[in-house]
């Protein structure tokens, strides 16, 4: 019996399928390549909206707080202001408290 061409017939075979395999796995490196590059473009797009909206919220909450603060300080410098001041009284206290010599009160 000639097993020649039955051989011939295995190996040709077995060259087809590493073929196909190979054409198989190019054609999914390719997918998984398009695939990676549209979800990364996604992501980025994504990954923009949601900083652009943070962005946003944080500089509206920084300017409320701003806003916030300058109220809270003037009021603080008003309250200051608004408090009596006894220049006698303190360089008393002082003149007793440092004696460092003739403090006087300037009118």
């Amino acid at each position: 019996m000639n097993e020649q061409p039955v051989l011939q017939h295995l190996l040709q075979l077995e060259t087809e399928a590493a073929a196909l395999v190979d054409d198989a796995q190019a054609e999914s490196d390719r997918r998984l390549a398009e695939g990676e590059k549209r979800n990364r473009k996604r992501y980025d797009e994504q990954y923009s909206l949601e900083r652009a909206s943070i962005d946003e919220e944080y500089t509206q909450k920084r300017s409320e707080v701003e806003a916030t603060y300058q109220q809270e300080l003037e009021r603080y410098r008003e309250s200051l202001n608004a408090l009596p001041v006894y220049m006698e009284r303190f360089f008393a206290l002082a003149t007793t408290l440092l004696p460092v010599g003739n403090l006087q009160v300037k009118e």
